[in-house]
């Protein structure tokens, strides 16, 4: 019996959560200098309403190695081994503090993801499906560390200021941007983000262009799922994406995520994000 687990960041549904039996470690989030649990005590509204009222941003606090300690040794007390799948390496210390729980445990193993929301997400569930089917701890990591090479984790904001508040970005940027109403998309390339592309106009018009720039003419995509993501409070943002690859006709299935308390807390209200694969 092989349990996978991984962080708050995986953004996937509850309803996944639950049917896959995957756990989730909630990550920190200080507000007004009180600690949360990113999707416990914790949600976007609630940073949203903090911050329109004036407050300053959200910060994120990794995971410690103890409570990851905690957790994996509770769990190898009815599993034989554990998977853990980490928020990037380059994003936050998560990762290195599981591993120094891991080595003092046997048969867990940690996958740094090398990437973000949903893109961590659907490496979760491969692992769950993998686990399921009878394979081995090697055989999922090796699975999921070529899985993460083909991930393509890319999205685009309505807005800097979050990333202003939090140091991401100068105020001279964030300025420049909302007046030009210039939408930027980020990438995770190598694990890392960057700004790509910016776009321009109303974000039903910027998603539209965006998701046409991801995909139109590309034959090397697995169609057979294909994920959107976003932070908005409305439908809008996520009826204008599903429209497009509707239209497109190509995938199998669209799923669709929410943005935690930690994504959220950095990309703001109002960004849509796409996670597609490579074929192998």
């Amino acid at each position: 019996m092989i349990k996978i687990t991984t962080d708050s960041t995986c953004d996937l549904p509850d309803a996944l959560l639950q049917e896959n039996d995957i756990t989730v470690v909630p990550l920190g989030i200080v507000k007004g200098e009180k600690l949360y649990r990113d999707g416990v005590d914790i949600h976007p509204a609630d940073i949203a309403a903090h911050v329109d009222a004036g407050g300053d941003i959200t910060t994120t606090n990794a995971v410690n190695a103890a409570d990851y300690y905690d957790l994996f040794s509770r769990l190898l007390e009815k599993y034989d081994a554990v998977i853990h799948i980490n928020l990037g390496a380059e994003f936050s210390c998560c990762y290195q503090n599981a591993q120094i729980a891991a080595a003092e445990l046997p048969e867990v193993y940690v996958v740094d993801s090398a990437n973000l929301t949903v893109g961590i997400g659907e490496m979760a569930l491969r692992a769950a499906r993998s686990a399921q089917a009878g394979k081995t701890p090697a055989e999922i990591v090796a699975e999921l560390e070529d899985l993460r090479t083909r991930a393509e984790v890319s999205f685009v904001m309505e807005r800097l200021d979050y990333m202003k508040k939090g140091g991401r970005c100068s105020t001279v940027t964030a300025i420049g941007a909302n007046l030009l109403k210039l939408r930027p998309c980020v990438e995770v390339i190598d694990g890392k983000m960057s700004v790509t592309k910016k776009y321009r106009g109303s974000m039903e018009r910027v998603v539209a262009e965006f998701l046409h720039d991801r995909l139109d003419g590309r034959t090397d995509i697995d169609t057979e799922r294909v994920w959107l993501v976003d932070s908005a409070f409305g439908p809008e943002l996520a009826d204008a994406a599903r429209e497009v690859l509707q239209e497109d006709e190509r995938f199998g299935r669209i799923l669709e995520g929410k943005t935690g308390c930690t994504i959220f807390s950095h990309c703001g209200p109002n960004t849509l994000g796409l996670v597609i694969f490579r074929k192998s």
